[in-house]
């Protein structure tokens, strides 16, 4: 279900190859969004055209290099950028014959995952329902939606998942930016006795003034940052003190690239970082930081669509795999029946 209470019919996303003259390629994609393809299909094409001359020939040892030179076309097409970025550094990673996690440092390739519902219109019966799921399938953190018009609903559910998760449950909820600085406070102030992990993006993302009120007055941890596209975006919102949990989404943001400075300069202001989307590349990203938090397990996953999906290992962690690259092997005769 989406926040609106429709159902979800669709999802649209891109695949992006980069390929050697030896044969080997790297894959890219962008983050599995509903409805949005017509939006950026029409964009996307030509300027992937249009950076055929920029990388052909190209040595593709140096992603950051590669990615310099296309900025000029990349500039307004956050989705390209960021899927020519994840292609290039699975490409170095099959080159060096190294999963991308150790290419990237190696930290500990298990990681903690939650499940991420999409689950804001649901009754909070359904809600529980969905979490007795989650269990099942060996998640051992949750994340739930909020947001209804009445905080009085909100705290009812909150209630409920935190009855019936127990008091330790790591436990996150998510506003989808529905509310005013003012209101998150109030909202935020309300859910303190859940014990939540975080309250993730209370606010619209541009608003740095705002999240560093609802940080300071409300009381409760606060991630933001899956709308974030430059690393600048993340320093304002770091620097400043709006967010206690930076969370970047590698589609979005910049790639692989961008996604490991947003860790650092994270861990620099002594901050854990987790994610968003496209959990099947964020586990090799998260498995090469020191200062991970949570991987989400976005409800949006390529599960049916890849040969090897994500999975946990009993403890509720997600294990990044050895496969070289970040290991993703599309099954395209499935992808084929469901081209757009």
């Amino acid at each position: 279900y989406m926040a609106d209470g429709k159902t979800c019919a669709t999802v649209d996303t891109h695949v992006l190859a980069v390929e050697t003259d030896g044969g080997l390629r790297g894959w890219g994609e962008v983050c599995p969004i509903p409805g949005y393809l017509p939006a950026y299909a029409g964009g996307v094409g030509p300027v992937l055209e249009d950076l055929a001359p920029v990388l052909i020939g190209a040595d593709p040892v140096g992603p950051e290099a590669l990615m310099a030179r296309a900025e000029a076309h990349l500039q307004n097409h956050r989705y390209a950028k960021s899927a020519l970025d994840i292609a290039l550094w699975d490409l170095k990673a099959k080159r060096g014959n190294l999963p991308l996690w150790k290419l990237l440092g190696g930290y500990d390739p298990a990681v903690p995952c939650y499940a991420g519902g999409i689950d804001l219109e649901l009754t909070p019966d359904a809600l529980l329902k969905q979490t007795d799921g989650n269990l099942e399938k060996g998640f051992r953190a949750i994340k739930y939606k909020s947001g209804r018009d009445a905080m009085s609903e909100d705290l009812a559910r909150g209630r409920a998942m935190r009855r019936h998760l127990g008091d330790d449950f790591p436990l996150m909820t998510d506003a989808n930016m529905k509310w005013t600085a003012d209101e998150a406070i109030r909202r935020a102030r309300s859910l303190q006795e859940l014990n939540l992990v975080w309250l993730e993006e209370p606010i619209i993302p541009d608003d740095v003034e705002g999240h560093v009120r609802v940080v300071r007055d409300g009381g409760v941890p606060i991630a933001t940052g899956e709308n974030f596209r430059t690393l600048w975006e993340f320093k304002q919102m770091i620097a400043a003190g709006g967010v206690t949990f930076p969370e970047p989404d590698v589609t979005n943001c910049g790639g692989v690239t961008v996604f490991m400075k947003v860790a650092a300069l994270a861990e620099a202001y002594n901050l854990p970082v987790t994610s968003h989307g496209a959990h099947d590349i964020t586990v090799h990203l998260l498995a090469a930081c020191p200062n991970r938090s949570f991987l989400e397990a976005h409800g949006f996953g390529l599960d049916s669509y890849i040969a090897d999906p994500m999975n946990l290992d009993g403890t509720g962690h997600a294990i990044a795999p050895d496969r070289p690259g970040h290991g993703i092997t599309f099954l395209w005769d499935k992808l084929e029946a469901v081209r757009a």
